[in-house]
């Protein structure tokens, strides 16, 4: 029989499972005869010159290899670009970049350049595939003037570390990028477009995964200039970037209507209701009277901590045997000269292991890509005994929250939880269990 951290750990993992790529492309896209289906729509590849497929983000390779495995004897027509994590093997007509993140790098820049170059090449007579997920925004970058690969680093890591969230985040990289905010398909134009998405962000926000790279930007500049001041970016922000933000170099992005749309289609494959899906249903198979909390998604880790146990002891003392499911992100603003190593997850575990000391509770929170901040565990398992066990092995749970170094203390304890990158990356998954 299970025991409780047991039970949390199985409902994780089955959400992982029951959300993986490869099913998810047999289910969504269909090859026969020469077309293509997607949904409603059929696109008979005779009828273009040329197929290019485009792939950015922590699923960029696995996405193309369900899409290719998909597209059958079909897949020998296409080729392209794959900038992500971790590359699956592809064919040599693919051209492959392992993009930086949660920083941009080399790699990540000559992406950029490559995917520019190619999509500028297509006429009307193409078809382009896009395969987006999260983490594209640091994977593929290139700024609309030309400025360093530290200037871009520091530019990034400044708003990473900004508090803000993810929107606003991208609010702003859309209107420094050349890629970002619906550039990558104003390159493309007018080409035949299709965006199949792996979405680690709200419902109805896709312009912000990866920064929208072929989504019309319902940002604008004067949010910009709202968040810049709202967050005190130009205290943070390189002088460079601080100087495109702050001046007449700002250029708006394209928006709904915009002829480079014109011939665009957009389809989820996957998204965080994927896996908030599997894990209730996995969560009532094991016994447990099963609520779902989203509302504190976006919300500063410390208030996302609080609400979610306030509301899983009400479950509990309604009903017994709560389980409580939250997915999405909650924030860290992390101070720009931390040391210490883990990520929102762990932070957000360690917060709750402070609140709980000496309850029956048990809390979850993993990212589903396999990889929580600068650390190599996906998240962390912890209860009532953690800050106990802590104490014991000579540890503050206090000191390690101010350090941000929740990795070292939970990793010597054994309640983080290592998977793997997962070649996947649909948010967050919070479960928080009360016998």
């Amino acid at each position: 029989m299970h025991g409780v951290r047991e039970d949390a750990l199985d409902i994780f993992l089955s959400a992982l499972e029951a959300s993986r790529v490869g099913p998810a492309m047999e289910r969504h896209v269909r090859f026969s005869d020469g077309v293509m289906e997607l949904g409603e729509q059929r696109y008979r590849l005779r009828d273009y010159e040329r197929l290019a497929l485009i792939a950015i983000g922590k699923a960029a390779g696995t996405m193309t290899a369900a899409f290719l495995q998909q597209a059958g004897a079909d897949a020998e027509r296409f080729e392209g670009i794959v900038a992500g994590h971790g590359v699956e093997p592809l064919p040599a007509r693919f051209r492959a970049y392992r993009g930086g993140h949660p920083s941009p790098n080399a790699a990540s820049l000559a992406a950029a350049e490559d995917m520019l170059r190619t999509l500028r090449l297509l006429t009307e007579r193409d078809l382009v595939v896009f395969l987006v997920s999260g983490g594209g925004s640091a994977m593929v970058e290139r700024f609309l003037l030309p400025v360093s690969l530290d200037t871009i680093v520091a530019t990034h890591r400044a708003l990473v570390e900004s508090g803000a969230p993810i929107a606003e985040i991208n609010a702003v990289r859309k209107h420094l990028s050349a890629v970002k905010g619906g550039r990558l398909a104003a390159a493309a134009a007018p080409a035949e477009q299709v965006t199949i998405f792996v979405s680690d962000v709200p419902a109805g926000e896709l312009d912000a995964l990866s920064s929208g790279p072929t989504m019309p930007d319902r940002s604008t500049t004067f949010d910009v200039e709202r968040i810049v001041e709202k967050y005190d970016l130009c205290a943070t922000l390189p002088a460079a970037a601080k100087a495109m933000l702050t001046t007449d170099a700002l250029v708006e992005t394209p928006k709904p209507g915009d002829a480079a749309f014109a011939r665009s289609q957009w389809s989820v494959l996957l998204d965080s209701m994927w896996l908030e899906n599997a894990a209730c249903s996995r969560a009532r198979e094991l016994g447990w009277h099963v609520e779902v909390d989203n509302t504190c998604d976006d919300w500063p880790a410390e208030r996302a901590a609080s609400h979610l146990l306030r509301r899983v002891r009400e479950m509990r003392r309604e009903r017994g045997r709560a389980c409580l499911i939250s997915a999405g992100e909650v924030t860290v603003r992390v101070p720009a000269d931390a040391q210490g190593k883990g990520g929102r997850n762990q932070h957000f575990a360690l917060l709750c292991a402070e609140q709980i000391a000496g309850e029956a509770i048990t809390v979850l929170s993993g990212g589903s890509d396999g990889i929580d901040g600068n650390s190599d565990a996906a998240g962390a398992v912890v209860d009532g005994t953690t800050a106990e066990r802590a104490a014991a092995a000579g540890f503050s749970v206090g000191e390690a929250l101010t350090e941000f170094d929740s990795y070292t203390l939970l990793s010597r304890l054994g309640d983080t939880m290592t998977t793997g990158p997962t070649g996947n990356n649909l948010r967050d998954l919070r479960v928080l269990l009360a016998p």
